[in-house]
């Protein structure tokens, strides 16, 4: 009996989710074709109809891990200096699911790093990112929630500083646990809005948040 278009995309789907969960528990270094066909309960002959090479697997990894990183639920809770805060809260590890996803980050640093095409597209998506922090410091600046200044350095060292407190809370996730990563961004964001004409009120949401 042929496969039909609806098992092909189930099946699909399962090898998702293995290249995800062995990616999650073993790193970006520990995804192999071996690996998943170990989550999925099949053997590598299968996995090389989707996956011809490891090249393969690398790309359809890091594009799984670029949609996951788009589609994920983000915060919304006002505007402002509020919503600059809001940007950097989805990129910390507040949630087990966004701890997932910043470990899988920054363990395909090391790719990015060795491979000159995969490193300059990385240096694409975090420039796009600052891009994004840019626009919200402007934003913060023309409601007198944050004083004048370049945002686009604002959000230079904005996005430097919740970069390194990922990592920090990644390799030491007691030491720095959601509500201490909240509060260290908290207390960044009042170096940055100290010289501001009027104070700014910050209400604390929910954890979560990804890379």
């Amino acid at each position: 009996m042929s496969r039909t278009k609806g098992d092909h995309e189930a099946r699909r789907r399962d090898v998702s989710e293995a290249v995800w969960q062995v990616m999650a528990t073993r790193g970006f270094a520990g995804l192999t074709l071996r690996a998943v066909a170990a989550e999925l309960g099949a053997t590598t002959g299968l996995l090389t109809h989707y996956f011809p090479t490891k090249q393969a697997l690398v790309t359809y990894a890091l594009d799984l891990l670029e949609q996951r990183t788009v589609s994920r639920p983000r915060r919304h809770t006002g505007e402002g200096l509020a919503a600059f805060r809001d940007a950097l809260l989805d990129i910390l590890p507040l949630t087990p699911e966004a701890a997932d996803s910043n470990r899988i980050w920054v363990s395909s640093w090391d790719a990015a790093l060795s491979d000159p095409a995969l490193g300059a597209d990385y240096a694409r998506k975090y420039a796009q990112s600052r891009d994004g922090l840019r626009e919200r410091v402007a934003a913060a600046q023309e409601l007198g929630d944050l004083p004048p200044g370049d945002p686009a350095h604002i959000a230079t060292g904005a996005q430097s500083f919740i970069l390194g407190l990922v990592v920090q809370a990644l390799f030491d996730p007691v030491a720095f646990p959601p509500q201490r990563q909240v509060e260290l961004l908290d207390d960044y964001l009042a170096t940055l809005t100290t010289c501001a004409d009027a104070p700014t009120t910050i209400t604390r949401p929910a954890p979560g948040g990804g890379l």
